[in-house]
Parts: C-alpha cells; structure tokens; sequence
C-alpha cells in the first residue's frame, strides 16, 4: 500500500508534494495503460467536454468477455443520483442494447418505484412514459402485477372484444357470430338466433380497445366485440335498413339483418344501425348492444 504522500503505479509514481490535489494517476501493465484514477476535494472528479459535431464527451467500456459494467455510477448521499444525465435539448441519458435490454432497472425500496416517470410541464400534452413496438400490431408493455391508475383510460380503438374459439377457419371479420354445439363460434345462418354472441372484431377502421381472455398459445381463437362500435356485414334486401334499426342474425351467413319481429327479438338482437343500407349487403358500423 502506498503511504499518504504517494500513489503506486504499477511504472509510474506521481507524489502529492508535486501533484496536489487534483490528483492524477495512471496505471500501466508494462506499456500498456489499465486504469485512470482522479482524485478530487471539490467540483466533479471527471469532466469530459467535445466540441466536434456528434462526438462524444466521454467515452468508457469494457471489451473483456464477461466485464462488469461500461460505466459504473454510484452515490451513498441520500437522495442524490450514482448517475446523472441532462441535456437541454436532446436526450438526457440514452440507452441502447442489440441483444439485451437497455435499461434495467431495480430498487428495494419499501416506498418508491423502481422506475419514476414525470411530466413537470402542466402546459404539455406529451406524456411523461411512452413505449412503441416497432410491429404496432405487437405487445409494446408487460406488467405482471396489478396496476393502479388514479385517473382516465383513454383507449383510441372502438370496441370492448373477447377472445373465442373459432370453428370455422374462414370466418371474416364484421362477421356475426353464433355458438355452435360444442360451444365455438360459426357465422351466423339462421334468422332471431338466440345463440348469437357477437362481431368478428377489426372490419373497417374500427379496431378493438381491449381484448378479454387472450390466450397467446391458442392460434384459433377470434376477437369477438361485445361492447362498442364495430362494422358489421348486414343484408338489407331482406329489409332496408336505417340509422337506429335493431339488428338481428341472418339466413345470409355471417350477415345481421334488421329485427321487425318484436317477438322474435328479444335475446337474438347484437346491436343497433349506425349507417343506413337501401338494398344489398355491406359493411357497416353498428353500436354492440347485445339484447
């Protein structure tokens, strides 16, 4: 060990009585430069300044095999950050990994989060965590656990889906759906089904809000809109249909039709007509409101 008034470097030696505070020493394995150590009593121990475009101010790694970390960051204050990033106008700390995640994050803490996430402008309308999939079509965040909110949820999708089993592989979406037998859903053939369950979701521009019962494994399985706006195949040549009509299971499959039987109706109707259709079939939205 060194006494108080010198380093030891593995070649070199730096004296305190000629290198006071700041204190600089490198450590060599023969010509070759292992480790750098400041020693500071004031201010920042580091500081790295560039001034030429997109190049960085500091830059530290490890290329061994199994390294520890690129940089390490550590603070024994209380409240005070091990690592600290800040950029008026870019990011503040950025982070990126190929094949792992790119941040990791954990605390012990019987009363914090291990991640925290602030929008300290009132005025903003961005949010204070955003998460994309490159696929939107992809699961963008997990949570296992329970998750509170104290305010809005606010869904830009139409419908309220859940997920059934799906006999027939041809099924289309704004396809009405009734069970079958064995209990999976085949569209619909019959007029005032009362087995009728529901709407293939994602016809048209309207897709679902929110899925129930999603079962990754189960590749046979259809979201079905239970609640909210969906399109809907109908057949109007049976009757024509308007805005606000009842709508009903068809002998056209896998089209609704508008419901005049009142006696019929009741526990066969899936929604009500936001569109109007003289003659013919189509694709039109409807409000799910099974009856």
């Amino acid at each position: 060990m060194p006494d108080q008034d010198e380093f030891s470097t593995r070649t070199r030696l730096f004296r305190r009585d000629e290198h006071p505070l700041p204190l600089r020493a490198d450590f060599y394995e023969g010509d070759k430069l292992t480790t750098g150590l400041v020693i500071r009593d004031a201010h920042s121990a580091v500081l790295g300044v560039n001034n030429v475009t997109r190049s960085k101010g500091v830059i530290a790694g490890s290329i061994d095999n199994i390294p520890d970390v690129g940089i390490g960051g550590r603070s024994d204050a209380k409240y005070n950050a091990g690592v600290y990033g800040y950029s008026e106008h870019g990011t503040g700390v950025y982070c990126k990994s190929v094949s792992y995640e790119a941040l990791h994050a954990e605390t012990q803490s019987f009363e914090t989060a291990a991640i925290a996430a602030y929008q300290m402008n009132p005025e903003s309308e961005s949010a204070a965590l955003y998460a994309a999939h490159a696929d939107p079509n992809k699961v963008a965040a997990v949570f296992k656990g329970n998750v509170h909110v104290h305010g809005d949820i606010l869904l830009m999708n139409a419908d309220i889906a859940e997920d059934f089993t799906i006999a027939d592989s041809l099924a289309e979406v704004g396809s009405v759906m009734v069970f079958d037998k064995d209990g999976s859903l085949i569209p619909c053939n019959n007029p005032y089904d009362k087995k009728v369950v529901g709407v293939i979701s994602g016809a048209g521009s309207y897709k679902p809000g929110m899925i129930l019962d999603k079962q990754k494994e189960m590749t046979n399985r259809l979201p079905i809109a239970l609640m909210g706006k969906v399109y809907c195949k109908v057949d109007a040549d049976f009757n024509p249909i308007e805005i606000g009509d009842l709508l009903t299971t068809s002998a056209t499959l896998g089209c609704a039709m508008k419901a005049i039987d009142s006696s019929k109706s009741f526990g066969t109707v899936i929604g009500k007509a936001l569109m109007s259709l003289d003659a013919g079939k189509g694709l039109i939205p409807i409000l799910v409101t099974l009856q």
